[in-house]
């Protein structure tokens, strides 16, 4: 059994000129709801192995917030460059990559990517609002098959509106 937790990064600060879009950080409410989702994730023992993230500034930070929650430490935290505005197929080729290591992951990326894997894996999940965590569950031994598996399970969970 192999558990993804596919994770749109939390709310970011607008867009600055000045900014490249890579170091836009978390805005207010994004540091919020990263924190209140990594709660709510530890509270149903939803902990991965591994946190995959997105090199962004903002991906990361929500990746840190979540592994805070979760008892984990930053070296359990994995940046990977190819995961910044990633189309859907990137992100299953990374996953695919990791063979049978780990049991559980997360990834933490961007829409439009994580939002189109998510409806790939499950027709249900039709949008991922910022810092919505879809966890998908598969009956596999290896991350290689899980792009002609469907999921077991699969759910949505997203910050409060407001």
């Amino acid at each position: 059994m192999k558990t993804l937790y596919l994770v749109r990064h939390a709310k970011a600060s607008p867009g600055n000129p000045a900014l490249p879009d890579r170091d836009r950080p978390l805005n207010e409410r994004g540091l919020r709801d990263a924190a209140a989702m990594g709660q709510r994730l530890a509270q149903r023992g939803a902990t991965p192995d591994v946190v995959l993230s997105s090199p962004a500034a903002r991906a990361l930070a929500t990746a840190e917030q979540l592994a805070l929650a979760l008892g984990l430490q930053r070296k359990d935290i994995v940046v990977d460059d190819r995961l910044y505005n990633a189309a859907p197929d990137d992100l299953l080729a990374v996953l695919q990559g990791l063979g049978k290591a780990h049991e559980r992951v997360m990834l933490v990326a961007h829409n439009p990517g994580v939002a189109e894997l998510a409806n790939f894996f499950a027709r249900e999940i039709t949008e991922m609002p910022t810092c919505a965590v879809a966890e998908l569950r598969f009956e596999v031994s290896s991350w290689v098959d899980i792009g002609m598996a469907n999921p077991a399970r699969a759910m949505v969970d997203q910050p409060a509106k407001g």
